[in-house]
């Protein structure tokens, strides 16, 4: 299972289309996630992980900073959570994740990306089910057994493991992100995470190629030309 939660990655990198628009994603789901759980990272565990990955992203510390501060101030925009799903280019499974102020205007946007690239939006559930909704956590770990034995302790639902040259990769349902991360820092102290996410991880793989290969990296393109898009998750295999 696990290293299909690298084709959203690497699709991912590179339609990130510039440092502005990464800085300002990060800022929105900070301020949306300090706003919902607590400003304090130390209290949530969420808004850690997120400030961590910002960081690794090379986001500004004044970034961070301001999003936690309009979240602590109640200012700014009343921004809320928007999903959709659908199937793109090649009949591919996709979800598109938002945090938008404009609900209708969102939905538009979307879908005039599936219309142009000759996909189709469905309703909510359309593709869902064909994913797991994991929290992902890869760290630099000889052990095992160790890590395993700690998390089962703390009645962590783990769904797979990998060890691959030294590196852990636990995947855990998204409900158990945050005892799963307690649980290894416990073990290991304050290590640095190599992943750190919660993503939508395909169970299977549309291949996609020729004139459909075209279409899904143009409406990858659009997705992520958007500013409310914050996460595009696909099984398309190319």
């Amino acid at each position: 299972m696990g290293r299909a939660y690298q084709n959203r990655k690497l699709s991912m990198a590179k339609t990130a289309a510039t440092k502005t628009k990464v800085y300002s994603k990060y800022g929105r789901e900070i301020y949306v996630c300090a706003k919902s759980g607590g400003h304090d990272p130390a209290g949530n565990l969420t808004l850690r992980g997120l400030i961590e990955r910002a960081k690794k992203d090379q986001v500004p510390s004044h970034v961070i900073d301001k999003a936690l501060e309009k979240a602590k101030g109640g200012m700014g925009e009343d921004f809320a959570p928007a999903r959709y799903e659908g199937f793109g280019p090649g009949n591919c499974m996709v979800i598109v994740d938002c945090l938008t102020d404009n609900p209708t205007r969102t939905f538009n946007d979307v879908r005039l990306c599936f219309t142009k690239t000759k996909a189709k939006i469905g309703a909510p559930g359309a593709v869902s089910h064909m994913f797991d909704h994991s929290a992902i956590l890869a760290f630099n770990h000889g052990n095992e057994d160790e890590v395993l034995e700690a998390l089962l302790g703390a009645d962590v639902d783990v769904t797979d493991i990998e060890n691959e040259d030294g590196k852990l990769t636990v995947f855990t349902p998204q409900a158990d992100y945050g005892k799963a991360k307690q649980a290894i820092t416990d073990l290991l102290g304050q290590i640095e995470f190599e992943v750190d996410e919660i993503q939508f991880v395909p169970k299977g793989s549309t291949p996609v190629e020729g004139d459909d290969l075209v279409q899904f990296e143009r409406f990858m393109d659009m997705l992520n030309e958007l500013d409310d898009v914050q996460n595009v998750f696909h099984d398309a295999a190319y």
